[in-house]
């Protein structure tokens, strides 16, 4: 880490915010309390510097024009690639997760540069969106159980050969690419497309966060009786027939 307070960066809460995302930067600030973690959490605005000596970096969803906005001004500013470069972490949902990779098709139907942290490249799907519930296996070097999430996007997103799947999907639309994956990551860079948002359901992916932040292989045990209730009724729910 940086110093001995956890720096948790939410970017861009006015651009970037839609479905809710904001839930995760609550989960893991109190999942890192609860574990009795100082944590110092930083909302940068589309108007601000993104700060280059953050731990973990939350990036939300948004709608076609703002998600261009930001990827201007995050190119722009380059806080997010210094950060990167520095080792930090990075966890992007949708139009975020969008951002990060190489390119996407923005709002005026144009190809819009991303920040190229991660190797993916994103188009627009031509056939029907991709909403509902998601139910995913992460990927196995990651040590977490299956995810559920919330899915609502028009995009295709293909997955270069520096990343892999972040998980393949059992139920869902994902990456839309006909392939079974869902979402994408490298080293300490993460993306994918469920909402929920997706730390409230699956809190094991912001403890994940948590032990790359601070390099340990354990977290002292939390009260998980309320996120394994919700996490039951949401697999549960996504495991329904249509």
């Amino acid at each position: 880490m940086s110093d001995s307070s956890l720096r948790l960066v939410w970017v861009y809460p006015d651009l970037l915010s839609t479905y809710g995302d904001q839930g995760n930067a609550l989960v893991v600030e109190r999942r890192a309390r609860q574990r009795g973690l100082d944590v110092t959490r930083i909302d940068v605005r589309s108007d601000q510097q993104v700060p280059t000596s953050g731990d973990i970096y939350l990036i939300g969803g948004g709608e076609d024009r703002p998600q261009r906005l930001a990827a201007e001004r995050l190119r722009r500013d380059g806080g997010i690639n210094r950060a990167v470069a520095n080792g930090a972490i990075v966890f992007a949902v949708c139009a975020g997760y969008q951002i990060i990779g190489n390119e996407f098709i923005n709002d005026l139907g144009r190809v819009e540069p991303g920040l190229g942290v991660l190797d993916v490249r994103s188009v627009r799907n031509e056939g029907a969106r991709h909403v509902g519930d998601v139910l995913a296996d992460v990927d196995e070097r990651l040590g977490l159980p299956p995810l559920t999430g919330f899915e609502n996007h028009q995009g295709n997103t293909v997955i270069g050969p520096s990343a892999r799947p972040f998980a393949r999907l059992r139920y869902g639309g994902g990456n839309g690419t006909g392939d079974g994956t869902e979402g994408a990551w490298c080293d300490t860079v993460f993306g994918t497309y469920m909402h929920g948002p997706v730390m409230a359901r699956n809190p094991q992916i912001a403890d994940m966060l948590l032990k790359l932040a601070l390099d340990v292989n354990a977290l002292p045990p939390v009260d998980e009786r309320w996120y394994e209730a919700l996490r039951a009724e949401r697999i549960a729910a996504a495991s329904q027939p249509a």
